[in-house]
């Protein structure tokens, strides 16, 4: 099924088009964003039952753009009728003439007029509340069951349904979205010792995602009891197998923010003077798209009305090219790759990250253990922190599964600190496996704010990396 378009959207479309045409009439160039957006969170713990709105998402209301000669600025609001339309342009006026002076350019405006919607397969709303919850207390019950160790489980599920419309002198857009997640962390502890596994699951759709909750119940209490016998590891380099969601990690952390090119603006990227040469093995293939995969990060047009791209960003180890927002491009004198997001409509535009993974290669996965002598399996990423001005790595994974002559040993490690430089990392990949996955079950800051959700991933990936 489509998710549906916003009624109130719709309903006051027209004087949206009023207030464009008269700002038009003024100014070279006048663009309308209008975001109409739905989430909930549920949850369930020791602590007990959670149901809430996010904040973050529960968003409804507008920003205008308006760029000439003599300046640019924005103004954001949250209510639009035919009666407000003077007081907003006023505002927009004072708005432009704070900036006056700050002329670079005029956005690209090439007719384009859709309406699409993504697809879902169960609508959370129809659910309802008392079942969502209903069903992830007793997948947390049974998980507790499974093991005595196991003292806790949290559930939790979350979807956000959005509608937006964009509307300049060329352009008409409607977009209707939702994406959907669930967790499950277990906690468990062997006398003094106390860990947690955890595993997201996420999908462009909707409550449909439950049902990945349900199957890797195991998997969440298998990491959990590892977890409880792991022991520190010997610091060193060794030959690693990544899963993949801690290739997406790499894929995002180390690589990704280094290539969003609103740092190319302001010269606090490396990847500025990589472009055109090798910064990884000829396996490595990258790309960034909102519209190439189906997950989180999937849209149809970006906060600033440009379509939805596949951007390519590594081409078998060279590096062609980031990605950046509309603004940023005009700095640069290029073209949008259409990811300019918002947080909201309250917020800026920035170059940010959607749907980012690398493409699978040609290996079995148990080929690729079988050839490791000396290394680990890497499992369940933790943390990282992006370092685009000197590609170095800093990233934290759960765990660490020892494989001894190409078999897995049993033994694990934790926690594990991977370190290094990107471009030595990612040039000592020699294979890739046939199975490839995205989760997008987190979200990203810019820095340590401005949120967006955002998916990464890849194949497993067998690499050379510094662990300690």
């Amino acid at each position: 099924m489509q998710v549906k378009k916003s009624g109130y959207l719709e309903k006051i479309r027209p004087a949206a088009k009023k207030l464009v045409q008269l700002l038009c009439d003024k100014y070279d160039y006048c663009s309308l964003l209008g975001v109409d957006s739905d989430s909930n969170f549920y949850q369930v713990s020791a602590r007990g039952v959670n149901i809430s709105p996010r904040s973050l998402y529960n968003k409804r209301g507008f920003v205008i753009r308006v760029f000439d000669k003599s300046g640019q600025a924005e103004y954001s609001f949250n209510e639009l009728t035919e009666e407000l339309i003077p007081e907003i342009v006023k505002k927009v006026d004072e708005a432009v003439k704070l900036y006056e002076g700050e002329n670079i350019g005029i956005p690209e405006d090439k007719p384009l007029t859709f309406d699409k919607s993504t697809e879902y397969e169960i609508d959370p709303k129809e659910v309802g509340a008392e079942k969502i919850i209903s069903r992830i207390s007793k997948l947390r019950e049974t998980a507790i069951a499974k093991d005595e160790k196991i003292i806790d489980c949290l559930c939790g599920f979350e979807y956000r349904k959005y509608s937006n419309i964009f509307i300049s002198r060329n352009r008409d857009l409607t977009q209707n979205v939702m994406w959907a997640t669930s967790v499950m962390a277990a906690i468990g502890k062997d006398g003094d010792n106390l860990q947690q596994g955890y595993k997201g699951f996420s999908v462009s759709g909707g409550a449909e995602v439950l049902d990945e909750l349900e199957k890797n119940l195991d998997t969440v209490v298998n990491i959990t009891l590892e977890m409880l016998t792991a022991e520190p590891i010997t610091p060193g380099e060794y030959e690693c197998i990544c899963e993949p969601e801690v290739t997406g990690m790499i894929v995002h952390e180390a690589f990704g923010h280094g290539v969003e090119m609103d740092m190319f603006a302001k010269d606090r990227a490396l990847a500025k003077s990589y472009i055109g040469k090798q910064v990884a093995s000829p396996l490595v293939t990258m790309h960034d798209s909102p519209c190439a995969v189906n997950q989180t990060a999937t849209y149809f047009f970006d906060d600033e009305g440009v379509e939805a791209h596949d951007t390519l960003v590594i081409d078998k180890g060279i590096l062609k090219g980031g990605f950046c927002d509309a603004k940023s491009a005009l700095w640069l004198g290029t073209e949008s790759t259409g990811n300019g997001r918002r947080e909201s409509y309250e917020r800026k535009a920035y170059t940010r990250m959607t749907n980012t993974y690398f493409l699978e290669g040609n290996d079995e996965v148990e080929d690729m253990i079988a050839s490791v002598k000396d290394g680990f399996l890497l499992s369940t990423p933790s943390s990282g922190m992006e370092d685009p001005k000197n590609w170095g790595i800093q990233m934290m994974v759960s765990m660490a599964k020892e494989i001894k002559d190409g078999k897995l040993t049993g033994k694990v490690f934790a926690p594990i600190v991977m370190t290094g430089y990107v471009p030595d990392l990612l040039k000592s990949i020699s294979m890739m496996s046939k199975t490839s996955e995205l989760c997008g079950s987190g979200m990203c800051g810019k820095g340590y704010k401005e949120w967006v959700k955002v998916s990464d991933g890849g194949p497993y990936i067998k690499a050379k990396i510094s662990l300690g």
